[in-house]
């Protein structure tokens, strides 16, 4: 197969341990610190691409794509346990989903057309916001009681669909800290955001995968944008050590854990903004 006479059988081998350890690291820390898989995985999927010399002019594009589609089954799974659990508010999910979903297939064409340096670039400014966000929101920060009128949940949904659609990750990672921060409980935020999470993956996984159909240039086992390799390893991995993740958070300082991981994403979306300008 040209597969393999493009690449080493210890090329791949590598592969796969990477992407492996892609997913039991994601699991991990998306169960301690309780933040979407997507922007662990994604960090983590550039660096990794970058060091197995992933051609540039795709590198991107693959990341975004594999990413949502590992976001597919363990958001269905999530959002079945909020539901059971009542942190799922439907009433709130009613309100942002027409938008968000909007949101989701205008970032579904935009990335047809967007080069990976631009995707590089959406990823790492916002990356740079969440990391500041996590290193320095105030316990209490509220900007007002509820979502705002029809407009403002509009632009809301809007952009939480769109800019997750373009970073490869699902809503919890936006969606949480802006709903927290209109004074949704914290739980039906997590709740809101796994919900949300399957309502962009599911189309933009799609996207990202009918996009890139006979691109060249894509590692191995790679269906249009999507590592078929990759979300076959990361996903039973992710799934398996989320809890391990959870139980963690009960016995070490999540806080300061929070904090490191937020350095870890400030320092990936700088060496990303300094790769655009080299």
């Amino acid at each position: 197969m040209d597969f393999f006479s493009q690449h080493s059988t210890l090329w791949l081998l590598g592969l796969a341990t990477a992407l492996l350890a892609t997913g039991l690291v994601a699991g991990v820390l998306a169960g301690l610190l309780g933040v979407g898989g997507g922007i662990v995985i994604v960090p983590v999927l550039y660096h990794l691409f970058t060091l197995l010399g992933v051609d540039e002019s795709v590198r991107m594009h693959v990341t975004v794509g594999t990413s949502l589609a590992t976001i597919i089954p363990t958001s269905i799974l999530s959002s079945r346990a909020h539901k059971k659990r009542g942190s799922l508010d439907m009433g709130l999910i009613k309100r942002l989903m027409p938008s968000v979903i909007a949101g989701v297939l205008a970032g579904s064409v935009a990335s047809r057309f967007l080069s990976g340096a631009s995707l590089t670039a959406v990823f790492a400014s916002v990356a740079l916001v969440v990391a500041l966000n996590m290193a320095f929101k105030r316990d209490g920060f509220a900007l007002r009681d509820g979502l705002p009128g029809r407009l403002g949940t509009a632009l809301i949904g809007g952009g939480i669909g769109g800019v997750s659609t373009l970073m490869g990750i699902g809503g919890g990672t936006l969606s949480v800290p802006i709903l927290n921060a209109l004074r949704v409980p914290m739980h039906t935020a997590v709740g809101t955001g796994a919900m949300l999470g399957m309502v962009i993956s599911v189309p933009g996984a799609t996207a990202f995968l009918l996009n890139g159909l006979d691109v060249p240039l894509r590692p191995p086992f790679s269906l249009g944008y999507v590592n078929l390799l990759g979300m076959a390893l990361i996903v039973p991995a992710t799934m398996a050590t989320t809890g391990w993740g959870a139980q963690l958070a009960h016995r070490i300082d999540a806080r300061r854990l929070r904090q490191v991981f937020a350095a870890f994403l400030a320092l990936t979306a700088l060496r990303m903004f300094y790769g655009l300008l080299t």
